[in-house]
């Protein structure tokens, strides 16, 4: 697959702007009333991470990272600023934070999840990129061991467990997680004279599906 498991600068990614965008078919129909529809089974983030760069240093860095990823080639791991834990971005993940399935005795691979919710309407997103050693991960409420209880693949976000969970337990895990992007561009075009003069460089990135 055309995915490098490498981490864009943190420095650069936590300042940068951007955020989730759906997309919607809406037809006006005659009566003035609407058809709204949804190709898109979930969102997809876009960001411009020239917000992030503020010194000459993090431009070398960030040519560097678009050349060794080819432009728009390889994706990689990018730290969206706004959301890359299952709990609130001020509080650290708890074992308790996500539900991620529930045991039926045989069952020994779970998908990790990020539920968002607003009134009775939710959205769960499947997390692939979870951050390495980060994740806790509980069974009916007891924190399970990684290594002896459980494995993390890391490039997935699947958990295994080495004895299924009991039928009708909760398995919930908390962790921080990267979001799979690529470079939404080609060519980087950065005017040294404007940088100094207070200019950003727009470096787009879309994430993608893996």
């Amino acid at each position: 697959m055309s995915f490098h498991e490498i981490l864009f600068p943190v420095d650069i990614a936590l300042n940068s702007e951007g955020g989730p965008t759906r997309k919607t078919d809406i037809v006006a129909l005659v009566s003035g009333h609407e058809e709204r529809n949804s190709p898109w089974a979930g969102s997809r983030r876009a960001f411009n991470a020239g917000y992030g760069v503020k010194t000459i240093a993090d431009i070398e860095n960030v040519i560097a990272f678009f050349e060794a990823r080819h432009g728009r080639l390889y994706g990689f791991r990018f730290r969206d600023p706004f959301d890359f834990k299952s709990c609130r971005i001020a509080e650290s993940p708890a074992p308790d934070d996500q539900t991620i399935g529930t045991g039926d005795g045989s069952e020994t691979a779970f998908q990790l999840v990020k539920r968002y919710a607003s009134g009775a309407a939710s959205y769960v997103r499947p997390v692939k990129k979870p951050v390495a050693g980060s994740a806790r991960v509980a069974v009916d409420g007891v924190e399970q061991a990684q290594g002896a209880d459980f494995t993390l693949d890391e490039t997935t976000g699947v958990v295994t467990f080495s004895s299924p969970p009991g039928e009708g337990l909760s398995v919930t895990a908390g962790f921080t997680f990267d979001t799979a992007v690529r470079f939404d561009t080609d060519e980087l075009r950065i005017n040294l004279a404007a940088f100094q003069a207070g200019d950003i460089p727009s470096i787009p990135l879309i994430e993608v599906l893996v």
